[in-house]
């Protein structure tokens, strides 16, 4: 039932957004003022080529481009400085992490406007431009762009592009609306240089610094909002075990972030919006709902065995058609095929599944108290590779 009001809350808001897009707003200045682009890599040589080159191709008159290496094992520094592509700067440190290489970039940056871009993601020429018009609103602080999935030609990458349209693009569109977005994605967020600093800068002590920064500039009373416009292609896990690291990190690091700001709760403006809304949405719905799955699934066998066929099976015909008409709809709002549906009932069985499992995992290891370290993914190039057959 929860899992069916999500869904209705989802259409719903995205249905308010799309109004709120696409309503006449009078003159609204252009925003065409100088952007630092900052992109930490460690070992990303597979796909750091392709990314320096989307971003300088930007369709945006006043661009520079840092690439902080944070102590790359492989030839990351220079590839990038053997491409001599004007307002390209590569800034090399040691190996401090992620964070610490964000914070290099915010300090060496140059302009009041800084986009934050992962080194395994692609731009498209107009994204750059897209993504910081927003800021024409003095009381936007961040905005989070559209994040689609480079590598979906097979299975997995495919329910991952589900995911990503479906589930995260949907949430999105509802956290805009009601005010209380916990994440920008590392992959493609831009951010005004004061609120940056005022912050503190991007924070080291959680796994999911993403969703840790974004809280915090809520918390200091800026509005964050989605330009679903605002395109980038990235280069998702190819494998099971890739993806089980990557979501075990993103589901450990969230919960991490919601306990260090669940004083959000008591708070005024728009860290009580996080604290009232969004992170009882988060405790819901990817804590709670998944540990439940297991009792789920024990009822749905009871009902096989002792429940009439015929209810048990219209039930679920209702139940993944709904599934299928939002993910429709979904499909629709980010402009893409309606093709990778078929795939969507096999999905919901096992994939699913699988990303409750990692929940189950991330909530045991919190709870007897050990850390999780920080997992990389191997990159495959596949960014730079087929973008190109994606757009």
């Amino acid at each position: 039932m929860l899992g069916i009001v999500r869904l209705a809350v989802q259409v719903a808001c995205a249905q308010l957004h799309v109004r709120r897009v696409r309503r006449p707003r009078g003159h609204r200045p252009v925003v065409n003022v100088p952007v630092s682009v900052i992109v930490p890599a460690y070992n990303e040589a597979a796909n750091i080529a392709a990314t320096v080159r989307s971003l300088v191709g930007s369709a945006y008159p006043a661009l520079e481009v840092i690439v902080v290496d944070d102590g790359s094992t492989d030839d990351t520094a220079g590839i990038v400085e053997r491409l001599r592509l004007r307002g390209v700067r590569v800034i090399r440190q040691a190996n401090a992490g992620k964070p610490a290489a964000l914070n290099t970039g915010i300090r060496a940056a140059r302009a009041e406007l800084l986009v934050l871009v992962d080194g395994d993601t692609v731009f498209q020429p107009d994204t750059v431009h897209r993504l910081v018009q927003g800021f024409a609103d003095p009381t936007v602080g961040a905005i989070s762009g559209n994040t689609k999935v480079a590598n979906r030609r097979r299975l997995l990458g495919r329910w991952q592009h589900l995911e990503y349209v479906i589930g995260f693009n949907l949430d999105r569109r509802m956290y805009d609306v009601l005010e209380c977005m916990p994440t920008i994605p590392g992959a493609i967020g831009a951010f005004r240089r004061e609120v940056l600093l005022a912050v503190g800068g991007v924070p080291a002590d959680t796994l999911a610094e993403d969703t840790d920064l974004t809280m915090r500039v809520l918390r200091a009373g800026w509005r964050v909002v989605y330009e679903e416009k605002a395109i980038a292609w990235t280069e998702a896990p190819s494998t099971l075990r890739q993806l089980w690291r990557q979501r075990y990190r993103w589901c450990y690091g969230t919960m991490q972030a919601m306990w260090k700001h669940r004083h959000a709760l008591r708070e005024p403006g728009s860290g009580g919006r996080l604290g009232r809304r969004g992170l009882p949405y988060l405790t819901v719905f990817q804590i709670v709902l998944p540990l439940a799955a297991p009792a789920v699934d024990v009822f749905a066998v009871y009902g096989l065995l002792f429940l009439p066929w015929a209810s048990l099976a219209l039930a679920c015909v209702g139940l993944l058609l709904l599934q299928g008409l939002t993910a429709a709809y979904a499909l629709r709002l980010d402009g893409e095929r309606y093709g990778p549906l078929w795939s969507l009932p096999l999905q919901q069985l096992v994939y699913r599944q699988v990303m409750y499992l990692v929940v189950v995992q991330s909530v045991v290891t919190a709870l007897i108290g050990n850390r999780l370290r920080w997992q990389r993914m191997i990159r495959t190039g596949d960014a730079a590779a087929l973008v190109g057959a994606q757009r």
